[in-house]
This record gives structure tokens, sequence and C-alpha cells, in this order.
């Protein structure tokens, strides 16, 4: 039986994302929880940078994803020593909240370092390699091995992707640490381009964004933790990994 159909019977998933690849070496029960939809570790930083993602490639979609918490106008308008506390607030809230079913909350500071991120990184160089077909989706096999993914940009003969960093000089160091390299092995494999950027911008002001051309070394490195987790997925859908079946050994 091969990959893609041992893949969907056991998962129900009829492909391999970067996100499940990484999360694969990283720890296959997580793989298992992620599959079945049942792992959504959901951090600042990448609520952030799916706001900033949104407004960068996509800003009309903006007011159907994501709704600004602003708060200062309710709370200028009590007249108490602690607004927020107070039955008008909580009101205010309530409604604030109805009205954002469906969405994703986003504070107003979050949402203007976003606009003035993109703001500043629109003033440089780096904004060239940001042209191109925004959130493309690609599939396809590796190998055997079908994968799919939605690209940031797919530019004229280049891929590139947006990254937010909380300090510039270490985003070489990111790109290991964070499997951004694995990414780029799958992306510009189902893309069919040899050319692969970073576009990274600090989260701190004065948000300074900087390219990086990912090197060969690089996607040879993204190719090998693929092909590993590949390794480690197949012994999974084989029935060779113990995931979320526990069974006593013994008494202490």
């Amino acid at each position: 039986m091969d990959f893609a159909l041992k893949l969907q019977e056991k998962t129900g998933k009829n492909y391999l994302s970067y996100t499940s690849v990484k999360t694969a070496l990283d720890d296959m029960v997580k793989f298992e929880l992620y599959v079945q939809g049942k792992w959504n570790k959901r951090t600042d930083a990448l609520s952030f940078g799916s706001v900033y993602d949104c407004l960068l490639f996509t800003p009309d979609e903006f007011d159907k994803r994501f709704s600004v918490f602003d708060d200062a106008g309710i709370v200028e308008s009590i007249d108490s020593k602690n607004p927020r506390a107070t039955t008008a607030y909580k009101e205010w809230k309530n409604k604030f909240n109805e009205e954002a079913v469906g969405k994703e909350s986003v504070s107003l500071e979050d949402y203007q370092k976003a606009i003035d991120m993109i703001t500043r990184i629109q003033e440089t160089d780096c904004w060239e390699y940001l042209q191109g077909e925004y959130q493309a989706e690609v599939q396809g096999f590796i190998g055997d091995v079908p994968v799919r993914g939605f690209l940031d940009c797919l530019g004229d003969g280049f891929v590139s992707d947006s990254k937010t960093t909380r300090a510039i000089g270490s985003f070489k160091r990111d790109v290991f640490s964070f499997g951004y390299d694995i990414q780029a092995y799958i992306y510009m494999t189902l893309a069919q381009k040899k050319e692969y950027y970073w576009v990274a911008q600090d989260t701190s002001y004065p948000y300074t964004p900087a390219l990086f051309k990912a090197t060969e070394s690089t996607i040879n490195g993204g190719k090998y933790k693929f092909d590993r987790a590949v390794q480690i997925i197949s012994r999974y859908l084989d029935g060779d990994l113990l995931t979320s079946t526990f069974s006593i050994n013994g008494e202490i």
C-alpha cells in the first residue's frame, strides 16, 4: 500500500503540510492530534502574524476575519475609578463580543503596529520581493508523498515568505529552529522555482526589515528534515510507532 493511501486511511487526510511535517519531527503525539484537528496551539506571536499577513497580502479580507478591540472611548466616557468593572462597560463588551462572533479579536495596539510595520517595509527595497500572486496554493507529490501548501508570494521566478521576528539579528537562527528550511524546500519543490527568499521584519520599533535568500545548503537541510519526517510518519502509518496508546508496565 502506498504512502498516500495509508495516510488517507490512518488520518483522514490526503496530504501533508509544512506544519504537519514539522510537528512530526517534534512529537508524533502532537502530529496525531494535529491531523485529527485537535492540536491548535495558538500563541500571541502566531495571532499577531495572522493579523500582519492578512493586512499585508489580503487587506480586503481583514474585516471579515478580524474585529479590532478598542475600548478607549468607552473607558474614557465612564466616570469611575475602575470603568472596566462597571455595568456600562460590561454591556458594551458583551455587545462587541456578539458582533464579533466568528471573527478573531485583535487589540488596537496590534492592529496599529501591523499597519506601521507594513508602511515601513513598503518604503524599502524588500517590498520588491513581496510582489506577485499572494496566498497561491501549491500541491503535488514529493516522491510518493502528497503535499499541499499556500505560498505567501509567488513572484516572477521566485517564492518569497513573509516572517516576523523578535530580533532581526537572530533570524538566521530562527530559520533552523522553527523549521523554515523545511517550508522552503517544500514550497520551492512544489512551485518549481529556483529562488526562495524570506522577507523578515523586526516586531520592535523601528520595525527593521531584511531580505534573506535561501542557500542551496539550507534547502538541502530542509530536504533532509523532510525526508526524516516522512520516515517517521511512514513508521506511524505502518503501526510501528506508539503514539496515543499507553499501557501500565508496573507499579511504583
